[in-house]
């Protein structure tokens, strides 16, 4: 029973993959490339920054008819303005 114990492989155990990479290049931050659609804003609303897309019906009810640009039938948004469309559209009724 013991010769049996000993001819088994030993379990592999995996290094968690942070550890593992090496850590001597800084990560590059990607620059934004499509501007926030409302108005009067900075920001980017590319998806690796967080950006959002909305539609046109939730945009009217934070920033009004014309404080933002439509872009193919939405709206695309930073994500900053996301948080702040977010925390108005929450007091409202919840779609059923």
């Amino acid at each position: 029973m013991t010769a049996d114990r000993t001819a088994r492989k030993q379990r592999k155990v995996r290094i968690p993959a942070s550890l593992s990479r090496k850590q001597d290049g800084k990560r590059v931050a990607k620059p934004g490339e499509i501007p926030c659609g409302v108005k009067g804003c900075e920001g980017f609303s590319d998806k690796h920054l967080g950006g959002r897309s909305l539609s046109q019906d939730d945009a009217i009810d934070v920033w009004g008819e014309g404080g933002f640009t439509v872009r193919k039938s939405r709206v695309r948004i930073c994500k900053s303005c996301y948080r702040s469309w977010k925390k108005e559209s929450k007091d409202q009724e919840q779609h059923y």
